[in-house]
C-alpha cells in the first residue's frame, strides 16, 4: 500500500518538475520593460495585452502577455534581434514600438509607453492572459468556475477542493470556513435539497454547468442568522447574449454516464433560459471493517464487523430562469428549479461479539436493501420597481419550496449462532418506510437607497411558514412469515414554524475605507406534535438578536484588508429532530432528537487580500466559539450503542486559510488552497472533551502544452481531523486532466481525466473514545477514476436575462454536515 502512495507522490512531483521546467523554459536572456500610462490623465494601464513580434514576422507572435495592475512590464526574449511590441486595452487605441537587442545591449527600458482613448468601435480583442480565478468582496470570495480549463472534466465537488476557505476531506464531507455548518444557495436563493444532501447533489453536478461560486462568509444582516461556517453561493450558467444558444454536454467514466443541455431564447422583452443535466452512477464495491469495546461488560466486551456494500443510482436537475421587463423602471422575474435523485445500495455485513477474553459470544450475517429517494422542487416570483434615483429600488418577493427526503430498507439475518434473544430479542426480517419532507411559503420585501456615493442603506421585513413532516413506518416479520406494523418504532410528527424577521444595514465607502453594519431581529414561533405521543406534543417561542459589522481597508485597486464580527445560530433541521429509531443493525442504532435547541456561533475574522494577473493571495484568520453547540454522540446501553444529538458542546476553534495563485507565464497557473486550526472541544453533560491540530492541503499546476493542449496534475491531503469524543484518518487524493477545443470560436471541446490511478481503494478510519467504551471503524472506498467528456456549444447571444436586485433567501436550518450527521437522524 505504500509503494502504491509512494508511486503516486513521485509521480506528482515529476509532473510539478517538468510543468514548471516547461514554464521556466518560456523565458530567456534579453529583457524589454517600461510602463503603460493614459497620455490624458497620466494614469498607469494595468492588464493591457501585450505582443511581441519580430519585424520580418509581424504577425506571428513570439510572445504574449499583460501588463501588471501598475502598468509595469518586464518581458523575456530568447533570442536577439529586431522586435515590434504593441499594446492593445479596451477603449484604447493600440501602440507599437521598435527596438532591438544583442549580446551587448540585453536589457531594453522603453521609459513611458503613452496610449490615448479610441474613437472607433474596437472589432475584436485578443486575449492572452489568463483570468483572475478569485475576487473579494467586503463580505464574500467568488471563484470562477467557467474560467477553470477542469471544469470540462470535473464535478462541482472536485472543483470545491480549489475554492478559499472549502475543504472536502477522504469521504467528500464539505466544510466552509473550517465548519460543516453551513447553506447551499442556488443563483442567490437558498436550495434546500443541496443543503440537506451537500456532497451527494454536488457529486453529480458537473462543473461545466457552473458558472462561479460565492463563498460568504460574513453574512450581513439581510441574510437569515443561520449558518455558522457561512454560505455556498452557487452559480450556474445563464445567458449573455440575445437571440438562442444551445450547449450539449456528455461525460462517461468508468462509474457513471450523464449529460447535460442548456439553452436561451429571448422573443420581445420576454426572456427565458434554462438547463437540464442527468447522471448515472454504479458504485464499485467498497469495504467497510468495525471494532468497538465495552469496559463496562465480560461477557460482550469485544463488537466486531466485517461489511461489503454497492450503490447505484441517478440524480437529476433542472433549471428555468426568465424575466418580462415592463418598462424601465418595472421589472418581473421568475424561476423554477428542481433536483431529484434515486439510490440503491446493498449491504453485507457479517456481526461477531467476543468476551474479554476474546472467546465467541454470539454472531450472524444481516443483508440489506436500502432505496433512498430525494428531491426539491423551487418556485420564485419576484416584482421590482426602480426609482428615478439610480440604485433605488423597492423588490416584492415570494417563495414556494417542496423537499421530499425519504427511503425504504428491507433487511434481513443469516447464519445466526448463539444470538441472546432474551436480552435483545429475536433477529427476524424487517422493513421500515421513512417519508419524510419540508415545505415553504415565503414573503419578503426588500427596500435599497443609495443615499449618495459615501453611504447606502437597505432594510427588509420576511416571513416563513415552514412544516417539517416525517411519517417513519416500521414492520417486523411474524412467526408466519407475514410482515406486521411495528408501532412501538413508528413514529410520525409534523413541526410548524412561524419565522418574523426584520433587518436593517448601513453601508459606508469613504475614500480608501469601508464599513457595513447591519442587525437583524428574528422571532420564531415553533409547534410540534407527535401523532402517536400526544403527550409529547409542545410549543416554543424563541427571539434572537443577530448583529454583524464587517470593515475594509484598500491599499490600491486589487489589495485589501477585512475585519469581521458576526453571530450565527444554527436550527435544527428535521433529521435532528427526527425521534425515528434505526433498528436495522441491533448492535448499533441511531435516532434524533425533538427537544433540541437553537446554538448561537460568535464569529470574528481578519483578511488580507491581494490579486493581480501575475500573483494573487487570499490570507484569512478566524476565531469562533459556540456554548451550546449542537454535537453528534454515541453511548453503549447495555451491550448496544446508541447514537443522536444534544446541546452539549462547548468549542473553540482557531484557523489560518491561504488561497495563493501564480501566474509565471500567461500559459502556466499554480495555485494552493490550505489551511490549519486548532480545536477545543468540551461537553460537562457527558464529562467528554477534546483538542488539537488539523491541518488540509491541496495543490494544483495548469499548463498549456502545444497544439493548444491544457493539462493540470492535482493532490492533497489531510491530517487526522479531531471533534468530540474522537478523531478521524489523514486521507490523499491526486488526479491529471487533459483538454483541447476545436472549431470556431473554440465551440467543441473534448476532455480526458483520471484520479487515484496508483490507488484502487481509498481508506478512511475514525475512531471514538469515551469512558466507558472505545469504537473504531474503517472504510475502504473505489477510489481509482478515469473517463471523458464532450462539450459544443452553437447559436448566437445578444442579450442578457435580467434578474431583480434582491429575492428571497433561507438559510436558517441546520444542515450541511454531510451523511454521517444525517444518518443518525434516520435520513438514510
Amino acid at each position: 500500500m505504500k509503494t502504491k502512495y509512494y508511486n503516486g507522490v513521485l509521480c506528482i512531483l515529476l509532473c510539478l518538475f517538468a510543468s514548471m521546467a516547461y514554464a521556466q523554459k518560456q523565458g530567456g536572456a534579453y529583457t524589454v520593460k517600461g510602463v503603460l500610462a493614459d497620455s490624458i490623465l497620466n494614469e498607469s494601464e494595468p492588464y493591457a495585452t501585450i505582443r511581441i513580434s519580430k519585424v520580418q514576422t509581424p504577425d506571428k507572435a513570439v510572445k504574449l502577455s499583460v501588463t501588471d495592475e501598475q502598468g509595469k512590464f518586464s518581458e523575456k526574449l530568447n533570442a536577439p534581434g529586431e522586435y515590434i511590441i504593441s499594446f492593445t486595452s479596451v477603449g484604447k487605441l493600440t501602440v507599437t514600438r521598435n527596438f532591438s537587442v544583442s549580446d551587448t545591449r540585453k536589457l531594453v527600458d522603453l521609459g513611458t509607453v503613452f496610449t490615448a482613448e479610441s474613437s472607433k468601435m474596437l472589432k475584436g480583442v485578443e486575449v492572452v492572459a489568463q483570468k483572475p480565478l478569485v475576487k473579494a468582496e467586503i463580505d464574500k470570495i467568488s471563484y470562477s468556475i467557467e474560467d477553470d480549463p477542469d471544469s470540462k472534466t470535473n464535478t462541482t465537488l472536485e472543483m470545491l477542493r480549489k475554492v478559499p476557505l472549502v475543504t472536502v476531506d477522504g469521504e467528500d464531507n464539505i466544510q466552509v470556513n473550517g465548519s460543516s455548518n453551513f447553506k447551499v444557495h442556488v443563483n442567490g436563493k437558498p436550495n434546500t435539497l443541496m443543503s440537506n444532501n451537500p456532497k451527494e447533489v454536488l457529486r453529480s453536478l458537473p462543473a461545466n454547468s457552473v458558472k462561479s461560486i460565492e463563498v460568504i462568509t460574513e453574512p450581513g444582516a439581510k441574510y437569515d442568522a443561520e449558518g455558522i461556517g457561512g454560505i455556498l453561493n452557487i452559480i450556474t450558467d445563464d445567458a449573455k447574449m440575445q437571440g438562442y444558444n444551445v450547449t450539449v454536454s456528455g461525460r462517461a467514466s468508468n462509474t457513471s454516464i450523464g449529460g447535460s443541455a442548456y439553452g436561451t431564447v429571448q422573443v420581445g422583452k420576454f426572456t427565458v433560459t434554462g438547463n437540464y443535466s442527468y447522471n448515472y452512477n454504479n458504485q464499485p464495491t467498497g469495504y467497510s471493517q468495525s471494532t468497538r469495546e465495552d469496559f463496562t461488560s465480560k461477557d460482550f466486551h469485544y463488537l466486531n464487523s466485517q461489511a461489503s456494500n454497492d450503490s447505484k443510482g441517478n440524480f437529476q436537475f433542472g433549471n428555468l430562469e426568465g424575466s418580462y421587463e415592463i418598462d424601465t423602471l418595472n421589472l418581473i422575474t421568475f424561476s423554477a428549479n428542481l433536483f431529484g435523485g434515486k439510490f440503491k445500495s446493498n449491504n453485507n455485513t457479517f456481526t461477531e461479539m467476543l468476551n474479554d477474553a476474546r472467546e465467541h459470544t454470539y454472531s450472524y450475517r444481516t443483508l440489506s436493501d436500502n432505496t433512498s429517494n430525494f428531491s426539491n422542487l423551487g418556485v420564485n416570483f419576484d416584482y421590482q420597481h426602480s426609482f428615478k434615483k439610480k440604485g433605488e429600488y423597492l423588490t416584492l418577493s415570494y417563495k414556494f419550496n417542496n423537499s421530499p427526503d425519504g427511503g425504504e430498507a428491507t433487511t434481513s439475518y443469516q447464519d445466526i449462532d448463539n444470538y441472546p434473544t432474551d436480552l435483545y430479542g429475536e433477529l427476524r426480517k424487517q422493513y421500515y418506510d421513512n417519508d419524510a419532507h419540508t415545505s415553504e411559503h415565503t414573503a419578503q420585501v426588500d427596500y435599497v437607497n443609495p443615499i449618495n456615493d459615501m453611504h447606502y442603506v437597505d432594510a427588509g421585513l420576511k416571513y416563513i411558514y415552514r412544516l417539517n413532516a416525517s411519517d417513519s413506518k416500521y414492520y417486523r416479520e411474524d412467526d408466519n412469515g407475514a410482515m406486521q406494523p411495528a408501532e412501538d418504532l413508528s413514529s410520525k410528527f409534523d413541526q410548524g414554524q412561524n419565522i418574523l424577521a426584520a433587518y436593517a444595514d448601513y453601508q459606508l465607502k469613504w475614500k480608501k475605507l469601508g464599513f457595513k453594519a447591519g442587525v437583524r431581529y428574528e422571532h420564531t414561533i415553533m409547534d410540534v406534535k407527535y401523532a402517536y405521543m400526544p403527550d409529547r406534543n409542545f410549543n416554543a417561542n424563541f427571539d434572537d438578536i443577530v448583529p454583524s459589522a464587517n470593515f475594509s481597508y484598500m491599499f490600491g485597486t486589487s489589495m485589501s484588508l477585512r475585519a469581521n464580527y458576526n453571530l450565527r445560530i444554527n436550527r435544527p433541521g428535521i433529521w435532528y429532530l427526527n425521534p425515528f429509531r434505526d433498528v436495522s443493525n441491533p448492535t448499533s442504532i441511531s435516532y434524533g432528537n425533538p427537544n433540541l435547541d437553537t446554538e448561537k456561533a460568535h464569529n470574528l475574522g481578519m483578511t488580507f487580500s491581494s490579486f493581480s494577473a501575475k500573483f494573487s493571495v487570499n490570507l484569512n484568520l478566524s476565531y469562533m466559539f459556540i456554548n451550546n453547540g449542537i454535537e453528534g454522540y454515541s453511548f453503549v446501553n447495555n451491550g448496544v450503542m446508541e447514537s443522536t444529538y444534544g446541546n452539549i458542546g462547548k468549542s473553540n476553534r482557531t484557523r489560518l486559510s491561504l488561497w495563493m495563485n501564480w501566474n509565471p507565464g500567461s500559459k502556466t497557473r499554480i495555485s494552493i488552497n490550505a489551511g490549519g486550526s486548532y480545536s477545543d472541544f468540551k461537553s460537562s453533560e457527558y464529562a467528554a472533551g477534546n483538542h488539537g491540530f488539523q491541518g488540509n492541503f491541496f495543490g494544483n499546476i495548469q499548463q498549456t502544452l502545444p497544439w493548444d493542449l491544457r493539462f493540470s496534475v492535482y493532490g492533497g491531503g489531510s491530517t487526522p481531523y479531531i471533534s468530540l469524543q474522537g478523531k478521524g484518518s489523514s486521507y490523499n487524493y491526486y488526479g491529471f486532466n487533459l483538454s483541447r477545443s476545436f472549431l470556431k470560436e473554440k465551440r467543441l471541446t473534448l476532455s480526458a481525466y483520471a484520479s487515484n490511478v496508483f490507488s484502487k481503494y481509498l481508506t478512511y478510519s475514525n475512531e471514538t473514545v469515551t469512558d466507558t467504551f472505545r469504537s473504531w471503524n474503517e472504510s475502504k472506498s473505489p477510489s481509482r477514476s478515469y473517463g471523458l467528456s464532450i462539450s459544443w456549444r452553437f447559436g448566437e447571444l445578444k442579450a442578457q436575462v435580467k434578474k431583480t436586485a434582491r429575492s428571497i433567501s433561507n438559510d436558517d436550518v441546520k444542515a450541511g454536515g454531510g451523511e454521517s450527521e444525517g444518518s443518525i437522524g434516520g435520513a438514510q
